[in-house]
């Protein structure tokens, strides 16, 4: 996650769109006094089709009192309130809506009986009202909810089970120096809403959203307890284990916005655009997604207000809105949060059913609502701003920073501890996910005042949960103020992000001096890091590319960022990419640069793929896919971002395409690259007496098998050098060979040859800037 002047890393880019006039609102509810609704009394909140709506409100002029309330609403008993989805269509259910207390328990909106209640936490709050919506007239319902302890709450019976829109305002004492940030005129988001309702097709603003420069759109909390989702009579999870996954990191969106991918309008860009390229993924042999985050989001968020950053789309989505909504506007375009969270299991089931694992890549650490300068209120901002974030209001800038995205959520709370909890659980429960990537984990182990916690109660009560320990957990073991790679703690079940393998692997292939012993650490492991209690090599997530930084063709393709597409004057983007450009910066034609290119990603992929530890691919890799040298490319919906399919006649990407599928597919059956437990001494050999020379470049080793008596041993070498280095082999088991797996200085198809071919010599020549890997046969 980069990290930008403004807020981050994650937001996003877009043509701008004029904002649509809003329409008139009702005439008496613009002229008259809302009279909120109490415990006990009755509404007219009656349903039907939509095109039979009448509009109606239950506002009274101020001076009418609760009687005149009550014989407005006895007129109008017979009238129809429509609240739901314009284009839905809900029958009958009741005349009238009956309020009553409620219950403080369960947080969110519950189903009891013939009443949904409503339970939301606020410690500080004065005052909180419920607010219906009906969207096809704009009517609102607003009623006064009950507090018992810190938990409001209200109970409406007859409501459907399905497409009610609702909202909150929240009221409260002391202002700007109390660390809270009270405005009952802003309508809230709940944050245990199990679905957001707003802009209904991707980066078009509509009429419903409310839009207003600066405050930003409406968004309406929803439900739906009807629908029951079908996995199938012969669905089964997969039971990948850690140490076998191949993990594809790849964004819902630009994996099939484009043209190239084949796939018609409506799903492009969508969960069932993933779905449809199950197959895809099958086929290049990964067993596992992990998805750029797909909780809400608005992807026009810098387009609220005149900054060098308002032309942009959140392609990303490292800025939630909500911890417990799947994202709507990856649905079919204009479907809805319902039929959206339908697709959203249609692609994880069609994904289970091809035998890939779904890991979602979640954001806990800040939110949306951005910081005091540009605030966004949305939702636990405006509830509970000193519960649900880090704040010190003895400071200027009260909202504490850690996550670079201009604010930190105070995960370890209790509350909001619970509803992390709560979100992950109902995405395992719910959604079938597999697992969990966490972003800026760093910030989940500080306190409300952002001080480290040795043993932080939400990474501790995760690792120990009933339900999420048998679920893959990985931590981006890092955030503003601090680096944890190796110390992250864990419990012995939590893995790690492994930033130095990145680091080392990337300086080493591209002929850094004095990088072979750290290359050599990492290809086998990572033991400094994770060798202690009862941690295990697949621990360590491994890495050469991740979303935020140059792709893999644009690590071998660029010296520098070339970020000035952002607007922010190049100043974006990590400057630490440690790339070679292979002799000219970006674009070319010249075959040379083009081969060299080439050849070096096939290094980088094969380094990967054949270290100790759990590797992370990234979506386009495989393929060349370039970014032109924008390493922070989160804020860009064009072919920027978008992942460029490549066509049967180009040669170069289908022949890298091929490589790294066969190189997966060698991994996955390979025993000794599969361990669970560190490397000793009868498990590897290192080919090398020249530790201790900086300018050496060439590093050699071979990985035993020792319970098949050494038929799967492999030999591995890397060639950083700019010479040809004579490898001489090792001495194969009895009754074998050596027979050539890999050479990434030949041509497709000879760099990858499946099975190995029919022997080599003792002596190898391994080429300037290649890798060997080589397999026993039989003689």
């Amino acid at each position: 996650m980069q990290q930008t002047p403004f807020s981050s890393r994650a937001h996003a880019p877009c043509r701008a769109r004029p904002v649509a006039c809003l329409s008139q609102r009702n005439a008496v509810q613009r002229s008259t006094h809302r009279v909120p609704l109490q415990a006990g009394s009755r509404a007219a909140y009656a349903f039907g089709p939509s095109n039979n709506a009448v509009p109606q409100t239950t506002a009274v002029p101020a001076a009418a009192g609760y009687l005149a309330l009550q014989q407005q609403q006895q007129q109008q008993q017979k009238q129809r309130y429509v609240a739901m989805h314009s284009t839905a269509v809900m029958s009958s259910a009741t005349s009238y809506t009956r309020i009553s207390k409620g219950q403080a328990e369960p947080l969110g909106p519950s189903k009891q009986g013939n009443a949904v209640n409503f339970a939301v936490f606020s410690h500080a709050a004065t005052a909180m009202s419920l607010v219906l919506h009906n969207p096809n007239d704009g009517s609102r319902q607003e009623i006064t909810m009950n507090k018992s302890g810190d938990v409001w709450h209200v109970a409406v019976e007859g409501l459907p089970s399905s497409n009610v829109y609702y909202a909150l305002r929240v009221s409260g004492n002391g202002g700007w120096e109390t660390g809270y940030r009270w405005d009952k005129s802003r309508l809230l988001l709940d944050p245990r809403a199990p679905l957001v309702a707003g802009r209904r097709n991707w980066a078009q603003r509509e009429e419903r959203e409310e839009f207003k420069n600066e405050k930003g759109s409406m968004w309406w909390g929803t439900f739906d307890f009807d629908s029951k989702f079908d996995w199938g009579h012969d669905y089964e999870r997969p039971q990948h284990k850690l140490r076998d996954l191949i993990i594809y990191e790849m964004t819902v969106r630009c994996f099939t916005a484009s043209k190239s991918s084949g796939l018609g309008q409506n799903k492009r860009g969508t969960y069932l655009g993933v779905a449809e390229k199950a197959s895809y993924l099958a086929s290049l042999g990964v067993n596992a997604v992990e998805l750029l985050p797909v909780f809400e989001y608005d992807e026009l968020e810098l387009q609220r207000w005149k900054n060098p950053r308002d032309h942009m789309v959140n392609v990303w989505g490292y800025s939630h809105m909500s911890f417990m909504a799947p994202m709507s506007r990856f649905g079919t375009p204009g479907c809805g949060p319902v039929q959206a969270a339908r697709e959203f299991k249609e692609m994880v089931r069609t994904l289970h059913n091809a035998g890939i694992q779904v890991i979602l890549d979640v954001v806990y650490n800040h939110t949306a609502e951005l910081d005091d300068k540009h605030p966004y209120l949305l939702s636990m901002r405006g509830i509970d701003n000193a519960t649900y974030y880090m704040v010190d209001p003895s400071q200027f800038v009260q909202l504490l920073n850690l996550s670079g995205c201009g604010n930190t959520v105070n995960a370890n709370h209790p509350v909001v501890k619970q509803l992390i909890i709560d979100s992950l659980v109902r995405f395992v429960q719910e959604f079938h996910v597999d697992g969990f990537r966490f972003d800026l984990a760093s910030c989940l182990c500080r306190d409300s005042k952002g001080q480290p916690m040795t043993a932080p109660p939400l990474i501790r009560d995760i690792a120990k949960h009933p339900i999420l320990s048998k679920v893959h957990l990985i931590a981006e073991p890092w955030d503003l103020g601090m680096y944890q790679v190796g110390t992250f703690p864990n419990w012995d079940v939590w893995a790690e992000w492994n930033g130095k393998f990145r680091d080392d692997v990337r300086r080493f292939i591209k002929g850094d001096a004095g990088m072979k012993g750290a290359f050599a650490t990492r290809m086998s492991g990572s033991a400094d890091l994770y060798h202690n209690h009862d941690r295990r090599p697949f621990h360590s997530i491994n890495f050469v590319t991740a979303h935020d930084g140059f792709s893999l063709y644009d690590m071998v393709s660029y010296n520098g960022k070339h970020n000035q597409a952002n607007g922010e004057g190049n100043n974006d983007g990590t400057n630490d990419n440690f790339s070679w450009n292979c002799g000219h910066e970006g674009h070319t034609e010249n075959s040379g640069v083009l081969d060299m290119r080439y050849k070096q990603m096939r290094n980088y992929l094969t380094a990967l793929l054949m270290a100790i530890g759990t590797p992370m691919v990234v979506m386009g890799d495989e393929i060349a896919v370039t970014h032109h040298g924008n390493n922070n490319w989160y804020g860009h919906d064009t072919e920027l971002s978008h992942m460029h399919w490549p066509s049967h006649k180009d040669d170069r990407r289908q022949g890298l395409l091929r490589f790294a599928s066969e190189l997966i597919k060698f991994r996955r059956s390979c025993k000794v690259l599969k361990r669970g437990t560190f490397l000793g001494p009868r498990d590897i050999t290192w080919h090398e007496d020249n530790w201790d020379n900086p300018d050496s470049r060439f590093l050699a080793w071979t990985l035993h098998d020792s319970k098949e008596g050494g038929a799967g041993d492999v030999y591995i070498a890397f060639n950083a050098h700019g010479f040809q280095v004579p490898a001489h082999l090792p001495k194969p088991p009895p009754g074998r060979k050596w027979a050539r797996l890999i050479d990434t200085n030949l041509p497709s198809p000879r760099d990858f040859t499946i099975g190995g071919n029919a022997g080599v010599e003792p002596v190898y020549g391994v080429a300037p800037h290649s890798a060997i890997v080589l397999i026993t046969k039989k003689i």
